[in-house]
């Protein structure tokens, strides 16, 4: 028999499955009669191979290989388990630096640093625009100083570190520069990310500080810095998390997040960096949220989206460039103050779902999270969740051992086809910039965050101990309560600093800052300059509001 004739065998069979289907859904009054994915995509009762399209070979193909649907590595986890990398940060460098040596004690592999608000928006904690802030929802970074206390007693060439900062990158990247040269390390020896995304502020997180052409500017300045002298770092982190947890669906977080990276490639591109001198150590991070498989068919999706990205829309010749490498963080808007150990379970299930996808690093969010910063024992919890799942499950066993699933296949599908769509009109509205300017992008999300919301409001969605199966429960105790003291704590290191440093080095550095940033050279060997000299976070920065300004809406260019 053919391959026609049994298709056609099959769709008949698939009919008269339908018809007594539709039966049942009568006699059973309590069964579902429609059903859809979290992000709104229709779900039937079955899938079959009727609902696959593509060939194998061009569509899926062997991990390792283009598109890179399988996996970016040839056997993924039996050669190499993703990095295990808790996001923390809180309070001064040496109490981060205590959660940073007991995760690693735990068994995490990699290191996620949290910084607090006043040092991603680029103010020193003794600064007015701070009070308050210093220390609550990351580590307070103000000199080279509180970053050497912050890495005590880790050696930076055996372990890996992220780090979520976007408009002063520049800076924190030159710190952890001066570092390792502190240490006698070879900066090729060291290995991490910087987030330096800011494009994603301006949709949805907020950290911004100068207008958008001068942020592109840092941007590509970082990733010329990374390609020519830190052969191991990835420059750039393009970030789909954020505008996840603002409410978009998964396409639209595939989306905005690819569109956000062709302007990236353009911008260095327009910098005189070639799509190959950067395409390899460009990576990304996205959101693991609740709907299982299409959180799992999304990550097969984005790879096969920026492999042809890669190879077609900008020609990289270099396989490594069409490889999407990424980090994954399970989703914080699923955790619930109601019930707070469910967390857990929430968290275990997207966290399977983002290695069946094939993350190559991951953070699984701590179930407090939803009530204060993470508790050591929360913390814990949350590393011990990720090994469970790998030495455990034997998911670890195969490798992309989802593929073939019809209903998998047909999401993977769907989603990549949004996406295209979705890529084809930001390009016509001009590319992301002007997308963004004109509001498109955020009121897409908005609209998205919107119906989300309202299908919990009206329980068509349930979230168990939100809005059913509900409990009484006493006021949460044992929290993680960040001390007052910490702005004095902060500000009494930054008077002893100024005290000793050599101010006429400081002004010269800064002033060599200033000259820069006037000009289209690099900024980032005067910034590490800079940071040798002791300038501060904030010093740096307000160099740089003077020369860009600072964003407002009204000066988006």
């Amino acid at each position: 028999m053919c391959v026609d004739d049994k298709l056609e065998n099959l769709a008949a069979a698939l009919r008269k499955w339908e018809e007594e289907a539709r039966k049942q859904l009568v006699k059973d009054p309590g069964a579902k009669s429609a059903a859809e994915t979290l992000s709104g995509m229709p779900v039937k009762e079955l899938y079959t191979p009727l609902d696959m399209s593509g060939d194998y070979a061009e569509s899926l193909g062997f991990p390792g290989s283009y598109p890179f649907t399988r996996g970016v590595q040839q056997i993924m986890y039996r050669s190499r388990l993703w990095t295990m990398r808790q996001y923390a940060g809180f309070g001064s460098a040496e109490d981060t630096n205590r959660r940073f040596r007991y995760l690693l004690e735990q068994g995490q592999t990699g290191l996620s640093l949290a910084f607090d608000l006043p040092t991603q928006i680029g103010y020193d904690s003794d600064d007015p625009m701070a009070l308050g802030e210093v220390g609550k929802v990351g580590v307070a970074i103000d000199s080279i100083g509180d970053m050497k206390a912050l890495f005590e007693q880790i050696p930076l060439d055996q372990v890996s570190t992220s780090m979520t900062i976007n408009s002063p990158a520049a800076v924190l990247t030159a710190m952890y520069v001066v570092l390792a040269e502190q240490g006698g390390i070879s900066l090729d020896k060291l290995r991490g990310t910087i987030q330096n995304d800011p494009l994603k502020e301006y949709i949805a997180r907020g950290t911004y500080i100068f207008p958008v052409d001068h942020s592109l500017r840092l941007t590509s300045d970082i990733l010329g810095y990374c390609a020519r002298s830190l052969p191991q770092f990835n420059g750039i982190s393009i970030s789909g998390y954020h505008m996840r947890e603002a409410g978009c669906t998964a396409a639209q977080e595939l989306a905005f997040t690819m569109a956000n990276a062709i302007t990236y490639v353009e911008t260095a591109g327009k910098a005189g960096l070639s799509v190959d001198d950067i395409g390899p150590r460009l990576s990304f991070f996205f959101s693991s949220h609740q709907d299982f498989f299409e959180e799992a068919a999304k990550f097969r999706a984005a790879r096969r989206i920026w492999a042809h990205l890669m190879k077609e829309r900008f020609q990289a010749k270099n396989p490594r460039s069409w490889m999407l490498r990424y980090h994954v963080q399970t989703a914080g808007c699923s955790l619930t103050a109601q019930q707070p150990l469910l967390n857990i379970l929430r968290t275990g299930y997207e966290a399977l779902s983002a290695v069946l996808g094939g993350c190559q690093s991951l953070h699984t969010n701590s179930y407090d999270e939803a009530l204060a910063l993470p508790t050591e024992p929360a913390a814990q919890i949350a590393l011990r969740t990720q090994q469970i799942i790998a030495h455990e499950t034997g998911v670890t066993d195969t490798v992309d051992p989802l593929a073939g699933s019809y209903y998998v296949e047909n999401l993977t599908d769907r989603i990549e086809a949004g996406v295209q769509d979705y890529i084809r009109k930001i390009d016509a509205l001009g590319g992301m910039v002007k997308a963004i300017a004109a509001g498109y992008v955020q009121k897409e999300i908005s609209n998205s965050a919107y119906a989300y919301q309202k299908s919990l409001e009206e329980d068509r969605r349930v979230t168990v101990g939100l809005n059913k199966y509900r409990i009484e429960e006493p006021p949460p105790t044992g929290l993680l309560r960040i001390g007052e003291n910490i702005e004095e704590v902060q500000a009494a290191k930054l008077k002893k600093l100024r005290a000793e440093r050599s101010s006429g080095a400081v002004s010269a550095a800064l002033d060599k800052v200033k000259q820069v940033a006037a000009s289209e050279a690099n900024l980032m060997p005067a910034i590490i300059d800079a940071v040798r000299v002791e300038a501060t976070v904030g010093e740096i920065c307000t160099v740089l509001r003077e020369v860009f300004g600072e964003y407002s809406g009204a000066n988006y260019y």
